[in-house]
């Protein structure tokens, strides 16, 4: 009870959550409703989110990942939540009890690394794995075990969906293996106004808490001929 009055709360006021901190000290960055009401959108809507989703949030809800990826959006329209403390061993046996789940790589690798993984089926599943850069034996292990498995990229300052690809085969994964830039996929389905200058990517958008204002990310970013964006790397 006290969470679903945490998150009305926050679907009415808002809410300040931490940056990562890897372009400079933390700091406190306010998400208003309306910028939450549209992030959200869009993440349900790239990610397939309904009423009828059940949401397995295991990143904690003080970081943007863990609250704006999934759990959020699916609140808003009535999904089932339930939010608890990671453990690979629980999410290998409870996972199949649910549609979605936002995992890290940091996640990722431990349940990879668990007994009961080789034996996983994540048919009907879907894993979105961001917060870092998703490297491609990550993508490539889960979309083995039958799951959609979204990249997405995101910033605290930016919806977690932002940019984003979704892999359903491993075909599809060895394609755009076949034509990738050095560094580490973003994704090419955008939710936002892009731009590259000087090497780093801007973006604006309602999904933005800047609006209509650019933001320059940090993130040092190329896209290809068929526009997918890349991460090189950060300045720090």
């Amino acid at each position: 009870m006290e969470q679903k009055n945490n998150l009305d709360q926050i679907l009415k006021k808002g809410i300040e959550l931490k940056s990562s901190g890897t372009t400079g000290p933390q700091k406190k960055i306010y998400q208003s409703p309306y910028k939450l009401r549209n992030a959200n959108k869009i993440a349900r809507e790239c990610q397939k989110i309904s009423s009828k989703s059940k949401i397995y949030t295991i990143c904690k809800l003080e970081h943007a990942g863990g609250l704006l990826a999934q759990t959020l959006p699916g609140y808003e329209v009535g999904a089932h939540l339930e939010i608890e403390k990671f453990n690979a061993y629980n999410f290998c046996k409870k996972i199949k009890h649910f549609t979605h789940s936002h995992i890290t790589p940091k996640h990722a690798r431990a349940i990879m690394l668990t007994k009961s993984f080789q034996d996983l089926n994540l048919k009907g599943v879907w894993i979105t794995c961001g917060s870092e850069p998703v490297e491609w034996e990550l993508i490539t292990k889960f979309v083995e075990k039958g799951c959609q498995f979204m990249v997405n990229w995101g910033m605290t300052e930016i919806g977690p969906c932002a940019i984003n690809t979704v892999f359903k085969d491993i075909d599809t994964v060895e394609n755009y293996k076949k034509r990738a830039l050095e560094g580490t996929l973003m994704g090419d389905d955008v939710y936002c106004d892009t731009k590259i200058e000087k090497g780093t990517l801007h973006v604006k958008g309602d999904i933005s808490v800047f609006g209509n204002n650019w933001f320059d990310t940090r993130d040092q970013v190329k896209k290809n001929e068929t526009n997918e964006f890349y991460i090189q790397g950060r300045l720090i």
